[in-house]
């Protein structure tokens, strides 16, 4: 793990991602990218995957209306998706990526893919974590 960990950090840094946290033993690291919407990205290296989650708003109460436009959403994500975490209250962007053969270019395209979220669906999902 610790190989494929070094490996993922070290593209990070070749993307201009700042590290915020980076815990070896578990094989997590935190990163910014602020310059690109993107704050607190969670990657972890769980072999054989690389699991990528960024919170994107709290849920304050079920609603059909929200989790209907967040799957039609996901319909135009290039990697990853709108997914809940396991107390169905926080909406996450989540990709997961084959982390043995994985290069700069994948990992790359996974964070440009939530780059591109933040900024073309800002407006929609202030809309959503607001009337939820």
């Amino acid at each position: 793990m610790e190989n494929h960990f070094e490996k993922v950090k070290n593209y990070l840094l070749e993307l201009n991602c700042e590290i915020i946290t980076e815990q070896v033993e578990d094989g997590v690291l935190v990163v910014n990218k602020e310059d690109e919407g993107i704050m607190n990205l969670v990657l972890g290296c769980a072999d054989p995957l690389l699991i990528m989650e960024q919170f994107i708003f709290q849920m304050e109460a079920d609603s059909l209306r929200v989790f209907k436009q967040l799957l039609m959403k996901n319909r135009d994500i290039v990697h990853g998706a709108f997914v809940l975490d396991e107390t169905g209250t926080k909406v996450i962007f989540r990709d997961t990526l084959q982390i043995e053969n994985l290069d700069l270019n994948e990992l790359e395209g996974s964070i440009n893919s939530l780059s591109l979220l933040l900024s073309e669906y800002a407006e929609e999902i202030i809309k959503l974590s607001s009337k939820n």
